[in-house]
């Protein structure tokens, strides 16, 4: 079938709207109506080569919408059906079958497209655009799916918010509900209070802990204390981030949860641990990158550095418990977002980068 898209043609350059022909569906597959789709980190590192990939490709993999049409093997969902896009698995490698399928052996060719036989729309040129980013490719008035990635929702959930719950939000909270599960009272910092960082902060919130926020901007800062923030870090002001941690927490924060990604903040951010203290990788670098920590301090202090994906849990059973929270008003993530019709990518990309915005949510 036909639909608009929101291609991308070449690194760097510029999202094009085409109209471009899906493949028919396959067995496994869910042909879903996109209500609202996210744009997350990930894609633009896509687009801009931080992350390695292959052009022209369709991307976006934060999407929510309504099944229409299901393959012959697909089970569990229906025509009509709310679902939320998350990363794609294969469901049967080690990982996947030990209940840790963001961790899944197939995520560079399931979510990156690397896999040579992998599936392809067909521009109006009548060339391939690659398919499936993230087991969907989001950035579309209608995109395939496998029945793995697809998470069936509650109806009464408005749709419009849900698209970042397939990543962004999925992260933040996930490494805290899931991957550390910090003790009521515990201390944890946040840095960057971006989606995924803002995210962390309403789940911390949820489990009653002291929470630091670290950011460059003050109305993200306020928008954190907001959600549960305890204290907050402006690096402008403050550009030592261990001088700042121990001035709160004089025996260091228990727990640092990191989105950024930058390296120095990690570094002093690590060295600001308390004994026995975690540091939780979230934020993607390029892969040349690398973190400096201090060894006889690491080992002493019997500090554990671990990286988290995509909410380090079950997407199927995860998702629901978030949909959830925010209707009982205990988790308002749509404070994050800002919409924007699908025609105006390029300028939702931009006012992300920019700052201006926190969360940018295409209504295609």
């Amino acid at each position: 079938m036909k639909t608009q898209a929101a291609v991308c043609r070449a690194v760097k350059e510029p999202f094009t709207l085409e109209t471009i022909e899906l493949p028919e569906l396959r067995d496994d597959e869910v042909l879903v109506k996109v209500v609202s789709s996210g744009i997350c980190h990930t894609d633009v590192s896509s687009k801009n080569g931080v992350i390695s990939q292959t052009f022209p490709i369709l991307l976006g993999h934060e999407g929510a919408g309504i099944v229409e049409k299901v393959g012959k093997k697909v089970t569990r969902l229906v025509p009509g059906d709310h679902v939320v896009m998350c990363a794609d698995n294969c469901g049967v490698c080690p990982q996947c079958l030990s209940g840790a399928p963001t961790y899944c052996l197939d995520m560079p060719a399931l979510c990156f497209c690397t896999d040579p036989n992998g599936q392809s729309a067909t521009g109006a040129d009548g060339k391939p655009i690659l398919l499936k980013y993230f087991g969907q490719s989001s950035f579309a008035r209608y995109a395939l799916a496998n029945e793995r990635n697809s998470v069936k929702v509650r109806k009464d959930a408005p749709l419009k918010y849900l698209g970042p719950l397939g990543c962004g939000i999925n992260t933040g909270a996930g490494t805290i509900l899931n991957g550390l599960k910090p003790k009521p009272g515990s201390s944890l910092l946040v840095i960057g209070a971006g989606t995924v960082g803002l995210s962390a902060v309403m789940a911390a919130n949820l489990c009653g802990c002291n929470i630091l926020v670290s950011d460059l901007v003050e109305s993200r800062l306020e928008l954190a204390k907001s959600m549960g923030a305890t204290h907050t870090i402006n690096g402008k002001n403050e550009p030592d981030l261990a001088k700042a941690i121990r001035a709160i927490c004089p025996n260091g924060v228990d727990y640092v949860v990191d989105t950024a990604a930058i390296m120095p903040l990690l570094t002093a951010a690590a060295s600001a641990m308390a004994i026995r203290g975690t540091l939780a990788l979230v934020g993607a670098a390029s892969a040349d990158k690398s973190v400096s920590v201090n060894h006889w301090q690491t080992l002493t202090h019997g500090h554990v550095i671990q990286g988290f994906i995509e909410g380090h849990g079950v997407p199927q059973l995860f998702i629901p418990q978030l949909v959830d929270l925010y209707m009982q008003g205990r988790f308002p993530f749509d404070k994050l977002m800002t919409f924007y019709p699908l025609e105006k990518i390029n300028d939702a990309v931009q006012d992300q980068h920019d700052g201006k915005i926190i969360k940018a949510v295409l209504e295609p």
